[in-house]
């Protein structure tokens, strides 16, 4: 896909729009190449169709570009953004209808995926679950909220926080079960742990 000349045009329009969002250390325009790149990568271990790959590139790029906008419940505005830009370069119209509900799908309360696409984009959005790098992706997040919102959370709540998700979060398709769920584990072992040290 890296010489697919749609994704990169892309590419270079949601750079411009997230690298000047100086604190956002997590959703950053890093975090939407990490996105495209392992909803690239789960449709095709899933054994999907090719044909369908740009769709899952593009949802997976434009997912959190509506930050620009507003901080909290902007998943429509991600949408709209994508459909804007995609519109402008005469997009098919029933690609960006699935690229819009996939986008809509990575809402944190959207609980039940109704298909494939939306179940890849939400394990995509979510992959550092179940990485080494959960910790550090964590913090990077923790520090966005912070700054962004000028509170100063307390580590036993992020903490508190990141075991309920850790916990309630399910992995939907096969490859992320088989390649995440171990690691996720771990990870949510570790946040338990450090909750105990908070009760000493």
């Amino acid at each position: 896909m890296k010489d697919n000349k749609v994704l990169q045009r892309a590419k270079k329009y949601v750079n411009k729009l997230l690298v000047p969002l100086e604190r956002h250390y997590y959703h950053s325009y890093n975090h939407a190449i990490e996105v495209m790149d392992r909803a690239i990568y789960i449709w095709k271990k899933e054994g999907l169709n090719d044909a369908d790959l740009e769709i899952v590139g593009l949802a997976g790029l434009f997912h959190d570009t509506g930050f620009i906008i507003q901080y909290d419940k902007n998943e429509p505005i991600w949408a709209k953004i994508a459909q804007n830009y995609l519109k402008s370069v005469l997009y098919p119209e029933d690609k960006i209808k699935t690229i819009e509900r996939m986008i809509l799908a990575t809402d944190i309360d959207y609980k039940e995926a109704k298909d494939i696409y939306e179940k890849i984009i939400k394990d995509a959005d979510l992959d550092n679950l179940g990485r080494k790098d959960f910790v550090e992706k964590s913090h990077s997040l923790r520090k966005e909220i912070e700054v962004i919102k000028n509170i100063k959370i307390k580590d036993p709540d992020w903490n508190h926080w990141s075991v309920e998700l850790l916990k309630e979060h399910q992995f939907e398709t096969l490859t992320q079960k088989m390649e995440r769920n171990n690691i996720k584990q771990e990870n949510l072992d570790l946040m338990i742990e450090e909750l105990e040290h908070f009760k000493l």
